[in-house]
């Protein structure tokens, strides 16, 4: 069949309740006293002074000064507010952007890191909530979930099992942060969503490609932990040597996943008009223009507004640049990301005319 595959619409959503600094600062004070000796710092510090600092540590240098890191505000859930609150609206966003109705979808493809529920992610849930007939999967590749889940979708379309695909992807650290821990400080909660479909020729998806990050296998972790009443939870921790392996994985990572996706789409990355990678951190971006050789104003971070919303990130990312004019019908984008234990990807993609949902 003629014609492309890619990004038919784009949305977002995000809790109402904001969570600034100064929280931390009235809350916490012995907490941001000590904020030098604790986890957040110890992650994201230098981890060698005797070694000549590398582009990871340059560009960290300038936040080394604040303990929150470059961290300014978070958005976090509402008590009784929940994931697919924020899965759904970002979904019904994502379709009226679209001109697309519930029962054009044929497959929603939902990561929800964390799920509502122990057990099966959101997947179904969603579906019930939206009152969707078509199929329903939950794909997890961490923060590398929103693109894992466009080249999935982009495939599937392409080989014609199916013409409407929704991808929703909602983060929810706040729910595994322990907040007598310094790392609460860069998680923050949101939602985002995309529609991938046919477009015109010359337009959407053009090239990809993606590999594990098992050389991160133990940075972050998973525990179950017991609160004072008795109730378990989920907490999530970074090991000692975290900082140091983020450090010195991120440019391999970032070199292969892009010269691979440019070479597959058949482009250079001269011909790139604009970056979009997630911003985990707040030097993210700029870490990754230098690596690349592109100027700063050629990438976005919306890190100071939202700080880190894992897999939620590359949506934001991409529906801030559309939105603020940075993305252009016609521009040759190249997006990228990492996640820790699962994926490092990128596509490059001919931004079409892409719907947009509401500001959050």
């Amino acid at each position: 069949m003629p014609g492309g595959v890619g990004i038919r619409s784009l949305a977002v959503a995000f809790p109402a309740s904001v969570r600034t600094n100064d929280y931390f600062r009235e809350n916490y004070p012995e907490l941001v006293a000590t904020a030098e000796s604790r986890s957040l710092a110890q992650v994201f510090s230098p981890q060698d002074e005797k070694v000549r600092l590398d582009t990871w540590e340059r560009e960290m240098a300038p936040y080394l000064a604040d303990p929150f890191r470059g961290a300014v505000e978070r958005r976090i859930l509402a008590p009784g507010e929940t994931a697919l609150d924020l899965e759904a609206r970002a979904a019904r966003r994502a379709l009226d952007a679209a001109g697309l109705d519930v029962a054009d979808v044929d497959l929603a493809i939902v990561t929800s890191f964390m799920p509502d529920q122990l057990g099966p992610g959101n997947a179904a849930y969603l579906a019930r909530e939206l009152g969707m007939r078509g199929t329903a999967w939950n794909v997890e590749s961490a923060c590398s979930s929103g693109l894992v889940s466009l080249e999935t979708a982009t495939a599937l379309v392409e080989a014609g099992r199916y013409e409407i695909v929704l991808v929703v992807i909602s983060c929810t650290y706040s729910r595994v942060s322990d907040y007598s821990d310094t790392l609460a400080w860069f998680w923050g909660d949101g939602a985002g969503a995309f529609v991938v479909g046919r477009t015109p020729e010359g337009v959407g998806v053009m090239g990809s490609m993606s590999t594990n990050t098992a050389s991160t296998c133990d940075t972050f972790s998973n525990h179950i932990v017991v609160d004072e009443h008795g109730e378990p939870h989920i907490r999530t921790t970074a090991s000692k040597a975290t900082g140091r392996i983020l450090r010195d994985t991120a440019e391999a990572s970032l070199r292969e996943t892009c010269e691979g996706a440019l070479a597959c789409a058949g482009v250079d990355l001269l011909d790139i008009d604009f970056f979009v990678c997630n911003s985990p951190v707040a030097w993210y971006p700029q870490f990754c223009a230098r690596v690349l050789g592109l100027t700063p104003d050629k990438t976005i971070s919306t890190y100071p507004l939202y700080s880190n919303v894992g897999p939620a990130l590359l949506t934001t990312n991409l529906f801030h640049g559309a939105r603020d004019g940075l993305i252009k019908e016609g521009d040759l984008v190249l997006v990228y990301t990492i996640g820790s234990v699962s994926t490092a990807g990128a596509s490059v993609m001919r931004w079409g005319q892409v719907g947009l949902g509401p500001l959050p």
